[in-house]
């Protein structure tokens, strides 16, 4: 057995944390950059904070959306331009996505397609980012212990990403109180992006026994929370049982890969518009029943097959559960969310093939337990939209 785990360099968890960003941030730079969302209420306490300590100078950047190449390019011109020493990323994993990015370019020379997969040159990143805290307000990307950045480019309709050990932000604070704010649709796109998260990483090619724990014990919080957090967001109990996963979740994707469900959700995402976590609901029945029957098939022996019932027995609570029942138990869940279809996404079934083609060459599918097939990816789709249209 061998195997490598790595995450951010410390992690502050708990509920009232985000009151010590200033401090932590006091130590490690005099210029940060803050970079938020576009709804800056949950942050305006730790720029005040900020403010109070002894910071020569705070620049504020905005992410309006996921972040795009424009995106990251204005950010890492401002940050450059006003000398800043220290990138704070406080939002959701887009937010959290461009202050990672942000904090690579301020220290590496060239242009950001230098250092992109696909459309770049995919350069490796050389210096050490300035440091970097992150501060996630919602509870579901992980992005905040992932070494890279998910980037769109209007310009070629994908989505690509700019990834380094490096990249890894030098302080992460989990407060449960900055997600109490969150809108139920959010709550539900981005826990089920978690979920989604944790059952790849659990059934992966690149799993491992430290990954393996980090699934089973954010697959048993994310079953139990998601729907509370989501009818009741002010329920704190809920909201951290939910940070817990998407932080586990995260851990467990940087380090153990995902799946066919984010090889379709990665080309997917800059075809359409539309969210992450949306898009990773409604493919993941449908990739479990695919993968479970071509494990079936082709490869009986391996460990994945019997993991996919564990998975259900997590779920369901029911020790004799199978994957059939989980992704009962799945469909069921979303049945209670708010969830829009592979057509309100804009997929058209004429699509399918594209689509396909796109998801088989997308690096995620390298942790698949199973290759499929094209023609068994573009099964998926159909089969997902039979349950879209059942829904």
């Amino acid at each position: 057995m061998k195997f490598e785990f790595a995450t951010a360099q410390r992690i502050l968890f708990g509920a009232g944390t985000a009151a010590e960003i200033a401090a932590q941030a006091a130590g490690l730079g005099r210029r940060p950059l803050v970079v938020t969302g576009k709804d800056a209420s949950r942050t305006s306490a730790i720029v005040d904070d900020l403010h109070r300590q002894a910071i020569e100078r705070l620049e504020q950047f905005r992410v309006s959306g996921e972040p795009t190449t424009e995106t990251i390019t204005d950010g890492a011109a401002l940050g450059r331009r006003c000398g800043c020493d220290l990138v704070i990323s406080v939002g959701g994993g887009s937010v959290i996505d461009t202050g990672k990015a942000i904090a690579a370019l301020l220290t590496n020379s060239g242009q950001l397609l230098d250092y992109l997969e696909i459309i770049g040159n995919g350069c490796a990143i050389e210096c050490e980012p300035v440091p970097h805290i992150a501060a996630p307000t919602t509870a579901g990307t992980g992005a905040e212990v992932t070494h890279n950045s998910v980037i769109g480019s209007k310009s070629n309709g994908v989505k690509v990403s700019m990834r380094s050990p490096l990249m890894q932000p030098t302080v992460v604070v989990v407060d449960p109180l900055l997600t109490l704010g969150v809108p139920p649709a959010i709550t539900a796109t981005t826990g089920l992006d978690a979920l989604t998260q944790l059952i790849e990483s659990f059934v992966s090619l690149k799993a491992n026994p430290l990954t393996d724990g980090l699934c089973r014990e954010g697959l048993c919080r994310g079953a139990r929370s998601l729907l509370q957090a989501y009818r009741h967001g002010d329920d704190i109990a809920a909201r951290e049982e939910m940070c817990l996963a998407s932080l586990f979740s995260g851990m467990a994707l940087a380090n153990a890969k995902l799946g066919a469900v984010h090889g379709f959700a990665g080309p997917m995402g800059g075809m359409y518009d539309a969210p992450h976590g949306a898009i990773c609901a409604r493919l993941l029945p449908a990739v479990i029943e695919a993968n479970v029957r071509a494990l079936e098939e082709r490869r009986p022996d391996s460990p994945a097959f019997a993991r996919y019932d564990e998975i259900a027995a997590v779920l369901t609570g029911e020790p004799s559960a199978r994957a059939v029942d989980g992704i009962e138990w799945l469909n069921s869940l979303y049945a209670e969310l708010t969830l829009p279809t592979l057509r309100d996404i804009g997929v058209a079934p004429s699509e399918y093939p594209l689509v396909a083609q796109k998801a088989g060459r997308a690096s995620s599918m390298k942790g698949n337990p199973i290759e499929l097939t094209e023609d068994e990816l573009v099964a998926i789709l159909h089969r997902a939209d039979e349950v879209n249209v059942q829904d």
